[in-house]
């Protein structure tokens, strides 16, 4: 008798998911991102991707009609089944986190060994992210973190034989989601990684070949991270007559691990708290104005001074500009040293450009690292609020940031 073995369950290296948002102006530029992940895909058959599109850019019947598209692309070969259903709210923290639990299902199908989602859309910083035209509107970068906790507890509730599974990492393919905000919001949802740009960045963004780095090193964080950061600021765009462009001035890989966060959190606090109590004197006041002005904030291109994301300050050079400056006290000095040093333990890898010329050669090279959201002045605080709120988030509550900045800004 002739027994013919099963077929041996094929393994991951990586479930890469992809959730973009194309309901915008950004849905043919950015589509560019889909037709990277299918030559990541022939080229790296260990990487399975996981795929919802809102998009209006194909030529299906109806024609140009915004819709979603559902599907999986692995081993180089085209989708077997595409799920074509009326537009996704993008927006919504119940959609992200069913596309969550359904990325994790099929990451336990292929026994990946990690699991990232990718966030493709508009980005807004502290004041959260994948804007959806159709839908509610933008999505808080607390709801964004909280919608990856609510996928991981659906696949575990569905599947409690693989309830240990969780979403490794973020890739923020969104602008200004380098911050200390969602770095915390996402280590408390059990991300243990994320990619992101402290500034804007130009569409169709970070490449999808991330996620060849990403599974070519899931055993090395520092390796991966290094490897992620240098495609990104290594590819560059074909504009045409306008020439070639890079789709970041900054960009980072961030370890979450929740001590370092916790740190990070702790001091920061501590920090606040001395700079609230030293700002009630005038000539403190003054120093922590000027050195807070000194340190440029985000959206740093000619014509973009009445966005709001000029009060978002790289971390690291703010309070490492504090903890040199001899006119506040030791205890505000020592409190930024500390927060300086919480943060950047963070950091696995940072890339910058000192002259990003798209952006006419604006200056990045402080901007390391996350950034923190620090108003000077009262228009700075919310300035877009309530359509988009800088302060409506856990973290920005959690340090005491509200009471510095009223005494500060």
């Amino acid at each position: 008798m002739i027994v013919t073995a099963p077929p041996e369950r094929r393994t991951r290296a990586l479930e890469f998911g992809i959730y973009r948002d194309g309901d915008n102006n950004l849905d043919q530029i950015q589509s560019r991102t889909i037709t990277q992940a299918v030559a990541a895909s022939d080229e790296e058959h260990a990487i399975q991707f996981t795929i919802e599109d809102t998009t209006s850019r194909r030529g299906f019947e109806p024609a140009h009609v915004l819709r979603t598209e559902s599907y999986m692309l692995e081993d180089g070969a085209q989708p077997k089944h595409v799920e074509i259903s009326p537009p996704h709210d993008m927006s919504s923290r119940e959609n992200l986190a069913h596309f969550v639990a359904r990325t994790l299902d099929n990451a336990q199908s292929a026994q990946a060994a990690q699991t990232w989602i990718d966030l493709i859309d508009h980005g807004a910083g502290d004041g959260g992210g994948l804007e959806s035209d159709h839908g509610l509107g933008i999505m808080r970068e607390d709801d964004m973190a909280g919608a990856i906790a609510d996928g991981v507890a659906l696949h575990a509730k569905t599947h409690p034989e693989d309830a240990s599974r969780r979403v490794d990492g973020v890739v923020a393919n969104q602008c200004l989601m380098a911050t200390l905000g969602f770095e915390s919001a996402l280590s408390r949802a059990g991300v243990r990684f994320l990619a992101a740009s402290p500034e804007t960045m130009l569409a169709p963004g970070v490449p999808t070949g991330v996620a060849l780095d990403i599974a070519h090193n899931t055993g090395d964080p520092v390796a991966m991270a290094s490897a992620v950061v240098g495609r990104v600021m290594s590819e560059r765009y074909d504009a045409g007559a306008a020439g070639q462009f890079g789709p970041a001035a900054a960009f980072d890989v961030f370890d979450l691990d929740p001590k370092k966060i916790a740190g990070i959190e702790t001091s920061v606090r501590t920090l606040d708290a001395a700079l609230t109590k030293a700002a009630r004197t005038r000539t403190d006041r003054a120093a922590i104005r000027e050195d807070a002005k000194a340190i440029a904030g985000m959206v740093r291109f000619p014509g973009a001074t009445t966005l709001p994301w000029r009060a978002d300050r790289p971390a690291l050079a703010l309070y490492g500009t504090f903890a040199e400056d001899g006119r506040l006290g030791a205890e505000v000095r020592s409190a930024a040293r500390s927060a300086a040093d919480a943060i950047g333990s963070t950091v696995l890898a940072h890339g910058e450009s000192d002259a990003f010329a798209p952006f006419h050669d604006a200056d990045y090279s402080d901007a390391a690292g996350p950034t923190v959201h620090f108003p000077v002045t009262g228009a700075q605080i919310d300035s877009w609020a309530p359509e988009v709120s800088e302060t409506d988030n856990a973290f920005y509550k959690a340090v005491g940031a509200e009471k510095l900045a009223k005494v500060v800004a």
